[in-house]
């Protein structure tokens, strides 16, 4: 869960959904740090191959007061493709995390193909657009696809990890869509490193039971110059939470690495819940992610 809840609530007008409001008029595209517009690659790093079953999932949540994608691992069914199946799940299901959403809706019809050497184009069907959101909350949404795509074709070794993968996404089999009446498609995208989360808590995830003993977390900064404050607290019998342990950690500042800070810690059977947060330039704690899971 992240610390700060999402306060956007979720409004209906027949069937379609409202995410537009947040209090506000227009939702804000977040702005690059100088670490981002320095080595933009680099802390959007695509997914690397794996053997498992698993696939990744980009979601949309909150960091403080801003609105950032942050990325789940979900079980393949091996029915269809795999990018197709990551974004089948991005629009039709319920992240695992409670503070994550997606304004998508599960549409009538979507495919995926692969062209070319590094282009994956998208045909979906107006339908999934059938949420009202702010032009930058559909930027995000849009970014949300074209992450998850390209994660699915990365990371299921479709396409090679090595090299930029672009999205095309087509609306009925046509271009020239606006997205939530918001963004023009039609023409290639890539990701954009100022929509990923600034921390994101990777392992574990959200509720998963792990055995007493070490356990390791990892996750990744876009900001590997400022130092991480962790906290473990620890929840009893009535639903408090209380401060178990604390410290800091680092990022790695390897290029190829996009941030990538890891910490082990012993713990024994109970529930917990970890927070991780940039450090300010005030000592503060920023852009904090957290994760709830139980140890048995």
């Amino acid at each position: 869960m992240l610390v700060t809840a999402l306060t956007a609530a979720l409004l209906l007008t027949g069937c379609v959904a409202d995410y537009s409001g947040q209090g506000s008029t227009t939702t804000p595209v977040p702005t690059p740090t100088a670490a981002l517009q320095a080595a933009p690659a680099s802390n959007a790093p695509l997914e690397t191959t794996q053997a498992s079953n698993k696939i990744p999932v980009y979601w949309i949540g909150r960091s403080d007061t801003d609105i950032f994608l942050y990325r789940e691992f979900r079980d393949n069914s091996g029915n269809e493709n795999p990018i197709t199946t990551a974004l089948r799940i991005m629009m039709s299901q319920k992240p695992l995390d409670h503070d994550f959403f997606t304004p998508w809706q599960n549409p009538n019809s979507l495919a995926t193909t692969i062209t070319g050497k590094n282009t994956v184009t998208v045909d979906i069907s107006r339908d999934a657009f059938n949420s009202n959101l702010d032009g930058g909350m559909a930027q995000r949404a849009v970014q949300q696809l074209v992450y998850t795509a390209t994660a699915a074709a990365a990371s299921s070794g479709l396409i090679d990890s090595g090299q930029q993968i672009m999205v095309t996404i087509l609306v009925d089999g046509h271009t020239g869509y606006k997205a939530f009446g918001q963004v023009k498609l039609g023409d290639p995208m890539v990701r954009d490193a100022a929509m990923v989360a600034p921390v994101w808590i990777i392992d574990p995830q959200e509720d998963v039971a792990l055995p007493a003993g070490p356990i390791k977390f990892n996750g990744r900064s876009t900001d590997p110059s400022k130092k991480l404050h962790w906290q473990i607290l620890r929840e009893n019998s009535n639903g408090d939470k209380t401060s178990y342990l604390t410290g800091q950690t680092t990022a790695s500042t390897v290029p190829d690495q996009g941030g990538a800070f890891n910490l082990t810690v012993g713990l024994g059977a109970g529930r917990y819940e970890l927070r991780v947060s940039q450090v300010g330039p005030n000592g503060n704690d920023i852009a904090t992610d957290t994760r709830s899971f139980n140890v048995r």
